[in-house]
């Protein structure tokens, strides 16, 4: 059986080891690197600065997926809105439901907080991510476009004069 719950500084270690997983299996052994995702851990988590919270699926009691997300407000019509930023899975968990319970564990936070959407991206080329979204009922939001700035770009934006 798959449990959900909201990590807590306890679960530093797990946590972790799944940030290594992630990074391995989206950027290989060469940018995966345990003692970095520990250091990420510890530093950034659980610490007040951060408005992220993490979402943990667990059988019989191992760490097995996450889901990071936040809460934001407000959201339209002056609601909140969940924004999930990552779902992943170990590899030796998927097809077994831990990636759905995380989704609902994320819906039934989202509704008991009034937000009245729970929104996320996927890579397009992620067929498998793209094929279970559909599969559970989420719809492309085609009237949106999603930006980013990032390296030099932003480094110049942020230094720029007003």
């Amino acid at each position: 059986m798959i449990a959900t719950r909201l990590a807590n500084p306890a679960d530093t270690a797990a946590l972790a080891e799944l940030f290594y997983r992630i990074d391995l299996h989206y950027f290989g052994p060469k940018r995966a690197n345990r003692e970095a995702a520990l250091r990420y851990v510890a530093r950034n988590l659980f610490q007040p600065h951060c408005g992220v919270q993490v979402m943990l699926a667990e059988r019989d009691g191992q760490a097995i997926g996450l889901a990071t997300f936040s809460l934001l407000y407000p959201a339209p019509e002056y609601s909140g809105q969940l924004y999930m930023k990552d779902l992943f899975t170990l590899e030796e968990a998927r097809g077994s439901g831990a990636g759905k319970a995380l989704l609902r564990a994320l819906a039934q936070t989202a509704v008991h907080h009034g937000c009245l959407r729970l929104d996320w991206t996927a890579e397009r080329g992620n067929q498998a991510a793209v094929d279970f979204y559909h599969h559970i009922g989420a719809r492309i939001v085609e009237d949106k476009i999603y930006y980013r700035i990032d390296g030099e770009v932003l480094r110049a934006f942020a230094e720029a004069s007003l």
